[in-house]
């Protein structure tokens, strides 16, 4: 009777035409036995086959398959077409799930065919990096149905499996940073900070920064490594030098930037030891350690805002009265639309702990000045409002605090070079203090002179090499040096300028002794001379006539063929200081004309002058630090933070917004006592 049935249902396909050549898809190695025709094999692939098997052919001598859920069979076209049999599956009356989530997955732009189980676990594994998941999430019961529905043959893998693979994919990514570092043609610089997590368990954080082949800034995590007590400065640098040697990159480290920390300058003078008895440090070392730029301005503003004016004081009430009460909110939103301002805005809340809260709340209540005014007439509990020369001051301090923010936003980038932007930042900060001494107002005299005398301490402590940065950009070179002292200090400031002068050359000296001296060096034609020349068929005097105009000819080029590149390119005139420049791009257009130069510019503009890349970090792996992963293993912590990094750092901070990473920074209470036990900050 069923024989029957499948005959019936053989004819009713035919009859309706169900074999249908809409795809051919290659399987497994099938054989097709016909009478009277040789063996046929054909490769399939379509996943529909695993609920098909083929059955013996009809009298019509042609293949026929048979669904393994309901038993009908269906004719098999030569070229194994399947539309025909994925629609049955779809409407089959004994459809299992699973196989509709089989078929979803092969649909165009979805997963591959094959299901491949180790595919599938590094998957997994990277979904728990990158969504900072817990390992017993590939334990839950609603993912393993999940997993079960998509694909019968997934292995469901325990906790300690996917910690296991973690380690793995760590290992395999480790070895093509090593070997990306071993191939960059330039120094690499790093920073470094040393943080705790809840338990008090200390971790040190390593970034390295250098320019590739294509002239991209490059950071990458390093390590992320479980750092035991004593955190003084031996420990750190004998931590750190093995740490430089398990990378290689001993003999390649340019620079390290850290922070203001009493025993990192203990370290660093001893790595700098270490690193210069193996002669691996340009210049025996001199522009070795950079201090954190970010921390030192964290510094030089909480000094000066230590004292509030009542002004301020004003609009960090008006403030929180507006956000007290939604029926305040609705009457501020109501002055702002009659003053024509965009309520879409915001105020903004300061943190007294926090100088660029405040700067932020400043300058968004200049926006909103005339819907306060408009607010105390409208609303006669509102009695906070600024005077008419306290709004003056308070655009005095707007002003003055917005040098600061700007440029602890250029120092904290980490996509650009930022070495080339700290000497015009500076400046305008110097001048701007220099300036505000003068203030017929006291309170911001006052705090023009609480900041000068912090800013001069690391002013004249400050690296050289940041000098020579500027110098290395086409739009200022060593013009824009010689002009910030002069303007600071008058002729007097050219000694200052001597020094960096004499520093630049002699760094460039260095890189020019060591480089190898090509064609394009030397500026000199390569190739054989095979001619002789018609000179030697002349007479003697008319030999010694040619030879004086030879000696003309070489004393007419000696003086520009005596001029070293770094010279050539400070006689060039300056690129227009208001163009929109990428100083990357400038070096490589450049780096065949002056290839020595090229090569000391690659090593100086890589270097970071923050400590942002790493703390960084530690906003991305601090969530991992917390009371929750404390009691993580330190190679799995370490494991986590690196693979995230190096497998979707760069996404990740492509989307921060630099408002966020600014915040970052500036967040740091560098005054409290806490920071100063766990991490071993001095104060200034």
């Amino acid at each position: 009777m069923e024989e029957t049935n499948n005959s019936n249902n053989v004819e009713n396909t035919n009859d309706v035409e169900i074999i249908t050549e809409e795809e051919v898809d290659d399987l497994e190695d099938v054989t097709v036995l016909m009478e009277g025709q040789k063996k046929k094999r054909r490769r399939k692939t379509s996943l529909v086959w695993a609920h098909f098997e083929m059955v013996s052919p009809g009298p019509d001598k042609k293949p026929r398959c048979k669904c393994k859920r309901c038993g009908l069979v269906y004719l098999v076209p030569s070229n194994y077409g399947t539309g025909n049999l994925k629609r049955h599956l779809e409407n089959c009356v004994r459809r299992d799930t699973r196989d509709v989530g089989q078929l979803l997955l092969s649909k165009k732009g979805g997963a591959v065919s094959k299901f491949e189980p180790d595919k599938f676990r590094e998957l997994l594994v990277a979904a728990i990096v990158m969504h900072d998941l817990p390992f017993r999430f590939v334990e839950y019961t609603a993912m393993r149905a999940i997993f079960a529905y998509l694909c019968p043959e997934a292995t469901i893998i325990t906790r300690n499996t996917a910690r296991a693979d973690l380690i793995r994919m760590h290992g395999r990514e480790k070895e093509k940073i090593k070997f990306m570092l071993k191939d960059a043609p330039s120094r690499i610089s790093l920073t470094s900070d040393l943080w705790t997590s809840v338990i008090t368990d200390g971790y040190m954080c390593i970034t390295a920064h250098f320019i590739d082949r294509n002239w991209v800034l490059q950071k990458r995590v390093l390590n992320f490594c479980f750092m035991p007590p004593p955190h003084n400065g031996v420990s750190l640098s004998e931590k750190m030098y093995n740490l430089l040697c398990e990378w290689e990159i001993e003999n390649k480290v340019f620079t390290v930037t850290l922070d203001n920390a009493s025993s990192n300058d203990v370290s660093v003078d001893i790595l700098r030891t270490q690193l210069s008895i193996r002669k691996a440090l340009v210049c025996n070392g001199d522009f070795f350690h950079l201090r954190c730029c970010a921390h030192i301005l964290n510094l030089i503003v909480q000094d000066g805002l230590k004292e509030i004016d009542i002004a301020i004081q004003k609009i960090r009430e008006s403030v929180k009265y507006v956000k007290g009460l939604q029926v305040r909110k609705q009457k501020f939103l109501e002055s702002v639309n009659q003053m024509s301002l965009d309520g879409k805005r915001g105020l903004r809340q300061d943190v007294p702990t926090r100088w660029n809260s405040t700067f932020l709340m400043i300058e968004n209540a200049l926006y909103y000045r005339r819907a306060f005014c408009h607010l105390e007439l409208t609303d006669s509990n509102y009695k906070n409002c600024p005077t008419v020369d306290e709004w003056s001051k308070v655009e005095k301090i707007d002003k003055f605090l917005a040098v600061f923010y700007d440029a602890t936003c250029a120092f904290s980038g980490t996509k650009y070079p930022a070495a080339n932007l700290y000497f015009p930042s500076v400046f305008m900060i110097y001048l701007t203090l220099r300036q505000q001494m003068e203030n017929e107002d006291e309170y911001m005299r006052r705090m023009a002179v609480q900041m000068l005398a912090k800013f001069e301490k690391y002013w004249l402590d400050f690296n050289v090499l940041l000098a020579i940065a500027v110098s290395l950009d086409p739009r200022y070179k060593l013009q824009f040096v010689d002009f910030c002292y002069k303007k600071l200090y008058g002729y007097s400031g050219s000694h200052a300028y001597l020094n960096v002068r004499e520093k630049l050359f002699s760094l460039f000296l260095e890189y020019a002794s060591n480089a190898p001296i090509t064609s394009a060096t030397t500026g000199k034609r390569g190739g054989k001379v095979v001619n002789v020349s018609p000179i030697q068929s002349f007479s003697k005097e008319t030999r010694a006539v040619m030879q004086e105009f030879d000696s003309f000819e070489i004393d007419e080029e000696s003086a520009h063929s005596q001029k070293s590149q770094l010279e050539l390119y400070l006689d060039e005139p300056r690129v227009d200081r208001s163009a929109n420049l990428d100083i990357l791009s400038f070096w490589k257009a450049n780096q065949f004309r002056f290839p020595k130069l090229a090569s000391m510019a690659r090593d100086v503009l890589s270097v970071p002058i923050s400590t942002v890349a790493s703390e960084s970090t530690f906003s991305v792996g601090g969530r991992v630090i917390d009371q929750f992963r404390s009691s993580l293993r330190p190679d799995t912590v370490e494991a986590l933070v690196c693979t995230r990094d190096w497998l979707y750092g760069e996404k990740e901070l492509a989307q921060m917004k630099l408002d966020e990473l600014v915040e970052d920074v500036m967040n740091l209470d560098i005054n409290k006592a806490s920071m100063d036990d766990n991490r071993g900050h001095s104060q200034d």
